[in-house]
Order: C-alpha cells, then structure tokens, then sequence
C-alpha cells in the first residue's frame, strides 16, 4: 500500500505537467484501435484455429495495457478525492484496486463467451480516451468556453478507435484473401 501511495503522489504531481493528459489520451486511443484490430497476419494460424485462440490473447493483452493505464486515472482521482488526508486515501485505494481487477476477471471471462464486448469496450476506450485529451490542462480555457467539447471529444474518440480498428481489422483480413489468388 505504501507503494501505491508514493505512486499517487507522484502521478498527482505528474498530472500538473501540460500535455500529459493529451499523451495518455493518445495512447489510450492507440490501445482501443489494438483491441479492435487484433493480432497480425498469420499470428494465429500456425496454432491452426484460425487465430481465434491467439486473437482472444491479443484482447486480454491489449485490455490488461488499458487497465494499466486507466489506473493511472483510478489513483488520480481518489487521490483528488481524499484532498490530502491519507486515511481517505488508503481507503479509497484498498477499496478501489480489487473492484477493478475483480472487474478485469470478470470483463475476459465475458469477452471470452461474448465477442461483442470488445467491440464496445475499444468504444468506451475510445471515449475515455477523448475525455482525457480534452482535460488536459492546456486546453483550460477552451473547455470552459465549450462545456459540450467534452462530450463532442468522448464521442469523436469512441468513433475514431471504431472506425480506424474496423478499417485495420477489415485490411488485415483482406490481405491474406488476396495473396492466395
């Protein structure tokens, strides 16, 4: 715990740099679009199921690099929340931290019988991902002129990781389609 707590600092600290948020916000899109898109060409067929087996893989990966960087959010704000006092700060914290990785279990066993879920978990990746660039305080003064750019940025985000993973899932699928004719 007291790991977590010197992490908390240092990442409250950290957030005060400009263009951090507007990093993670890009990086948060790079994963949605990886979800999407899945393993390259020809990963899965030397196990000879087609890449279904590898590409489930791919997803878990992908979605354990998300939850890696959303944490970085998770401790932001509990450590926002708490306001300097430490025992509200190690609660959240041990309160905070098995809900989400319970949460994560549970979202790969649901993927795992319901593919759709990556889908609309690349979405909200996606939209996460808009929110935090346009929270970064560099853009201050713009969100507060146009309170809607936030939602306008969360929902440009989603459709952007949707239409760049399907665009790259559909490309990769037919490459291989066309090298055998």
């Amino acid at each position: 715990i007291a790991l977590r707590i010197a992490l908390t600092v240092v990442a409250a600290k950290l957030m005060e740099f400009p263009f951090l948020e507007i990093l993670g916000g890009c990086l948060l899109l790079w994963i949605g679009v990886g979800l999407l898109k899945g393993e390259d060409a020809g990963d899965g067929d030397a196990q000879g199921n087609g890449g279904k087996k590898s590409g489930m893989f791919t997803a878990i990966r992908t979605i354990l690099l998300a939850d890696l960087v959303m944490c970085l959010d998770n401790v932001i704000a509990v450590a926002a929340t708490a306001q300097g006092d430490m025992t509200l700060l190690i609660f959240g914290l041990a309160l905070s931290i098995p809900l989400v990785l319970f949460g994560s279990s549970l979202m790969i066993k649901l993927m795992d019988r319901f593919p759709w879920i990556v889908m609309l978990g690349a979405g909200l990746i996606g939209w996460v991902a808009g929110e935090t660039i346009v929270n970064d305080h560099v853009l201050d003064t713009v969100a507060q002129q146009y309170p809607a750019l936030k939602y306008i940025a969360a929902v440009l985000g989603a459709a952007l990781v949707l239409a760049v993973g399907h665009y790259l899932k559909q490309r990769k699928t037919a490459v291989p389609q066309q090298s055998l004719r």
